[in-house]
């Protein structure tokens, strides 16, 4: 295995925000998030209204490290082979030809998942954890470095079906991006007035993505901080206001985004600011509140907030590190 190299990841990292930060001004931390979920190899879901830049983001990481990206308009119509592809009967050879669909690339964009019927939305779950996609017994493998950006409109918008908690769970990471401050819109304003919205051209390579994502595993956890994701997903478990608290799955999720969220800022080791910076994307969506608690207005984010000042911050000796 090759040393794992700070400066590789920080430096990608930072070339990458710098550029997608053309098309979308004043959404530093959340660009720096959805790398962070491209680089451990998760899958992103962006939860917000209409028109706040959700899509660009997501064409933007394609086209920073020069990927292919499909754009896919989730409708109540769409059919699961939609998305996956279909065998077509191919008369000339007298054999069945697959035909891939849009879900083969780099990085495919689920616009409006949630306005699918639930067996549509179901049809990524296979290829969001396996990365193939098998039709008539033969899987195909997507290409990689493989990303699916979900975009989904609140759920008490009209025409929204929830997702399902199995298909939340694949996603590594929900984020919002909001609308920008009233600065910001001025100057996108003012620059849109005067010129087209500027074309991304690649700062890196898939291959440069690839071997970053190899190197995550190789930024060290203490003990310490091992515990401390654990007792996290604990005091979630054991908290009133919630039905569902974080699983094992989570909290090996946490830890990956916190290894790779450590990367990207330089590290070879992990701090729990790392863990505390990637808790919330990481952890609200897969948590489910008590009847009771939605009655009282209590929301999964306000419970986590509460969770992370609740338990104990670890101090790590040098000799951890």
């Amino acid at each position: 295995m090759q040393p794992y190299d700070p400066d590789g990841a920080a430096g990608l990292a930072r070339a990458v925000t710098a550029n997608v930060e053309q098309i979308l001004r004043g959404k530093t931390g959340q660009i720096q998030l959805a790398l962070t979920c491209l680089l451990a190899g998760g899958h992103l879901l962006i939860e917000d209204v209409p028109g706040t830049g959700k899509t660009s983001l997501a064409k933007g990481l394609a086209a920073s490290f020069g990927g292919i990206a499909h754009r896919v308009q989730f409708t109540p119509d769409l059919l699961p082979t939609d998305i996956t592809g279909v065998s077509v009967w191919d008369q000339r050879r007298a054999a069945f030809e697959f035909r891939p669909g849009p879900v083969f690339a780099n990085v495919v964009v689920a616009d409006e998942i949630n306005r699918a019927s639930p067996k549509t939305q179901s049809a990524l779950l296979e290829v969001m954890e396996e990365a193939q996609v098998t039709i008539d017994g033969v899987a195909h493998p997507v290409p990689t470095p493989f990303l699916v950006v979900a975009t989904q409109n609140p759920i008490e918008m009209e025409g929204t079906y929830p997702l399902p908690e199995a298909q939340l769970d694949r996603f590594l990471m929900r984020i919002e991006l909001g609308h920008p401050d009233i600065e910001v819109e001025e100057e996108i304003l003012a620059g849109r007035a005067r010129s087209a919205p500027p074309t991304l051209a690649a700062v890196t390579t898939a291959e440069q993505v690839e071997k970053v994502q190899r190197s995550i595993a190789d930024v060290h956890v203490a003990p310490e901080i091992a515990r401390y994701v654990a007792r996290l997903a604990q005091a979630t478990r054991e908290h009133q206001a919630l039905r569902l608290g974080v699983s094992t799955r989570g909290s090996l999720a946490l830890m990956r985004a916190a290894q790779t969220y450590a990367a990207c800022a330089g590290r070879h080791y992990v701090v729990p600011d790392d863990v505390k910076a990637t808790a919330a994307a990481v952890l609200t969506h897969r948590l489910v509140p008590a009847a009771q608690a939605e009655v009282r207005g209590t929301t999964a984010a306000a419970v986590l907030a509460e969770v992370l000042d609740g338990v104990r911050v670890p101090t790590l000796s040098p000799a951890s590190i």
